[in-house]
């Protein structure tokens, strides 16, 4: 006999305590995050400090880490990275906030199917141009985009001794090349010749 899961409202999740757990509700799934590791912020502080002359030189607007929040289909959660513009205009709100064009989860051992499963469905869905799934054990980084002509590919980067992602113009260890399905502003990467990029499926999937 099945049990059904709880369904939680974000009513419910306001209400739980500041306990230095990170608390994220997706469709009526509640995902608890305790506080991250070291190796998990050092990551991410190597991918801002590569991303924002890119982000700001192409106007893309800023980058925001939690507490910052993604409001969408009665559910938030708190990406890892985001970049996105800001509000403009007065009644600024997490349900109003602009979309990003770019949002980034490093996997845990808690958080690695929910990234590559619910949320990865989730920032689709809520229009999402590029989801970045960053993997420490494997020393990889799934890039998964959203095309203008509604088709989607994933491109599996493969670690050259250092974990972080490619400065998009000039490459710090992986190679840069743009696929003609996307926008011309949107970067592809591309590993050395050493360590072929392989398909894993696309945004849709």
């Amino acid at each position: 006999m099945s049990t059904a899961t709880k369904q939680w409202t974000l009513e419910e999740v306001h209400s739980l305590p500041d306990d230095g757990n990170k608390y994220e509700l997706v469709r009526g799934e509640l995902f608890v995050t305790p506080a991250p590791s070291p190796e998990h912020e050092d990551i991410l502080a190597k991918l801002s400090s590569i991303l924002e002359p890119y982000v700001r030189a192409e106007g893309l607007g800023m980058i925001y880490h939690p507490r910052a929040i993604l409001a969408f289909d009665s559910s938030e959660v708190e990406p890892d990275l985001m970049v996105r513009h800001p509000h403009s205009g007065p009644g600024k709100t997490w349900d109003n906030a602009p979309i990003p064009s770019l949002v980034v989860e490093t996997f845990s051992g808690s958080t690695r199917r929910r990234d590559q499963v619910q949320k990865r469905k989730y920032y689709r869905d809520a229009g999402v141009d590029e989801y970045w799934m960053i993997d420490p054990e494997r020393r990889t980084i799934t890039s998964a985009r959203a095309c203008r002509c509604r088709l989607a590919a994933a491109d599996h980067l493969e670690s050259k001794g250092c974990i972080g992602v490619a400065d998009v113009r000039s490459g710090v260890g992986f190679r840069v090349k743009h696929n003609p399905c996307h926008s011309e502003r949107r970067p592809k990467a591309e590993v050395e010749e050493s360590a072929p990029p392989r398909s894993l499926g696309s945004f849709r999937d």
